[in-house]
């Protein structure tokens, strides 16, 4: 595993004030909807749909939402038919971008990424162009201020965690996708709070990147995770505080 990309900072905090706008909910409703049509509509017998509801509630999405986005799923309720899709492409700098969506029209969605590349000058690639250069693992984000860094490896090691990394302000933990759901079982009953917590795409290696192409390519990360069909963004590249700094003011 490469080392840690401060741009996971950013992403936190954007998660976080996301959630405050509601913005999210839809992105989630979507997950609950998908999950419930695949497996069913019982999360004790449907990992993914555990896991939507868990983040669901961690944004305080109304458990009426939750419901209606499960019966939709199910059928019980008249909803929308999203097909699971993903979208590889170059950011600038050569950065590789791995997407995944949910979509009830694929030709509109991907003439609207086409456009977010091409504004921020990327350009989005064929199937596999990039997907070798990630590795598909569990991924943990837990502040320091809720474990200590010998009691949080202890816990997760035992439970199958493969690693712990430090980031500044928080511990990163990494899961082989099988050891995912034991791990964080295993933060829960000991209650670990967890800023993120999902199955992800994680980059063997990074890039990085100042100047003006940290620029292009934090505003086309942004642009892209703000579409309503996309659910997940990935991205091999790292910058440094100043360009952190200056991107968020």
């Amino acid at each position: 595993m490469s080392g840690h990309s401060k741009w996971h900072s950013i992403k936190h905090k954007k998660a976080a004030q996301d959630a405050k706008r509601g913005k999210i909910f839809t992105k989630i409703i979507k997950e609950i909807s998908v999950a419930a049509r695949m497996k069913g509509g019982d999360p004790d017998k449907n990992p993914r749909l555990r896991q939507a509801i868990d983040h669901a509630k961690s944004v305080n999405m109304p458990s009426d939402n939750i419901e209606r986005a499960i019966k939709k799923g199910t059928g019980e309720l008249e909803g929308v038919d999203y097909e699971e899709i993903s979208y590889e492409g170059y950011a600038p700098g050569g950065v590789a971008v791995f997407i995944e969506a949910l979509t009830d029209n694929k030709n509109r969605t991907v003439s609207e990424l086409r456009h977010i590349f091409s504004k921020h000058g990327g350009n989005i690639g064929e199937s596999g162009c990039v997907a070798w250069m990630f590795d598909r693992k569990g991924y943990m984000v837990v502040e320091k201020s809720e474990a200590s860094e010998e009691e949080l490896m202890d816990m997760i090691l035992e439970a199958g965690a493969e690693d712990l990394k430090d980031d500044g302000s928080n511990w990163e933990i990494i899961t082989a996708p099988n050891d995912y759901e034991t791990v964080n079982n295993a933060l829960n009953e000991n209650d670990i709070q967890m800023d993120t917590s999902s199955i992800s795409y994680i980059p063997q290696n990074y890039v990085t990147l100042e100047g003006k192409k940290a620029q292009q390519c934090l505003k086309l990360i942004e642009e892209l995770e703000d579409h309503d069909d996309v659910q997940h963004v990935w991205a091999n590249f790292d910058i440094d505080e100043e360009e952190i700094e200056q991107y968020s003011k």
